[in-house]
């Protein structure tokens, strides 16, 4: 990412180096997140631009309408995760390195951060607690500890 907001990529044209295809959309970038095979980029109006693979998450299409106001992204192996302006969480990729977010997807109220393992994420909420989601044996299964994140 350039000082004025635009984006130069370069490496392998699947995996993610080529942005050509977005390239008009890439100006007024405030943030840049990576899979390994994709790429998503904040644009100062709050909307989303995607390139890269799509099993690594590098085609939103399915939930592009969904991405307004978006604050933050975090990326997985293969997954991304947005945070709205409102604390919900949009997800899309690969679902077994949470790009599906359908199992807690109630329980994302006043997001504040997400974080990512290789294929999970833990986003943390206003009030301390912590949801997560999935590969469980990446972190995606917080269920067993949950309690203790009561005691923090």
């Amino acid at each position: 990412m350039l000082a004025d907001g635009t984006v130069v990529t370069w490496g392998s044209r699947v995996n993610g180096g080529d942005s050509s295809r977005v390239r008009d959309h890439l100006q007024n970038v405030q943030q840049i997140c990576g899979t390994k095979y994709a790429f998503a980029a904040i644009l100062a109006n709050g909307s989303m631009v995607t390139w890269g693979q799509e099993l690594f998450g590098g085609d939103s299409y399915r939930v592009q309408d969904q991405l307004r106001n978006v604050q933050q992204i975090c990326g997985t192996e293969r997954a991304f995760a947005a945070v709205l302006a409102d604390g919900s969480v949009v997800t899309w990729g690969h679902a077994d390195a949470g790009g599906d977010s359908s199992r807690v997807q109630d329980e994302f109220r006043n997001v504040q951060q997400i974080y990512a393992t290789g294929s999970a994420f833990a986003a943390i909420l206003a009030d301390g607690t912590v949801v997560t989601w999935g590969n469980r044996e990446n972190g995606g299964d917080s269920s067993r500890v949950q309690r203790d994140f009561l005691y923090m």
